[in-house]
């Protein structure tokens, strides 16, 4: 059942029916039940578009470009492992302290991405969102879907680094991009 929470229009004068005048009166949907997962499917090419945009826009604007989602995570790992593994001597529970750390950034660089991403994306595209009808819920979830590119990409760094240090991945480690995707 394809349930649409649908405008209904208001006009100043009646008699002339919908013209220049008329006013359009969007009205929520009550509850989460109205979340219309028909619509969203409708509009998917628009999401791929939109994530494509995102990704395309993050890596043209690096001098390094792609290689940008493994140097920020290592460069982070590097400095965290100086800091907090040699200096601070803070316990890595029998780990390398450079796996230690990575496997926590990757996570935590996924999710401060898509919050800031995603707070900005309803004001960033507000021209898109005043010219045509689409869910509007594709717009933060593609600003959220986009960070995947840089986790996934990092996720391989972090398989090669499991294969340097000798360590087999646990089905936690092998979990966690399952995990994430659920999360969208």
């Amino acid at each position: 059942m394809h349930t649409t929470a649908t405008p209904s229009i208001e006009s100043s004068s009646p008699a002339t029916g919908a013209s220049a005048d008329s006013i359009v009166v969007i009205r929520p949907s009550k509850g989460f039940s109205k979340l219309d997962l028909v619509a969203l499917w409708e509009f998917r090419e628009l999401f791929y578009f939109l994530v494509w945009r995102d990704v395309k826009i993050r890596y043209k604007q690096t001098v390094i470009g792609a290689a940008w989602a493994i140097v920020q995570p290592v460069m982070t790992m590097v400095i965290f492992t100086v800091i907090f593994g040699n200096f601070a001597k803070i316990p890595s529970d029998g780990l390398p302290y450079a796996i230690f750390s990575y496997t926590a950034l990757l996570p935590w660089n996924y999710f401060s991405q898509a919050i800031a991403r995603s707070g900005d994306s309803l004001v960033g595209d507000s021209n898109l969102i005043k010219k045509v009808y689409f869910p509007r819920l594709i717009i933060p979830l593609a600003s959220v879907s986009s960070p995947l590119v840089d986790f996934f990409v990092s996720f391989l760094v972090l398989l090669a680094m499991l294969a340097w240090f000798g360590i087999a991945p646990s089905w936690g480690v092998l979990y966690c991009p399952c995990f994430l995707s659920s999360r969208l």
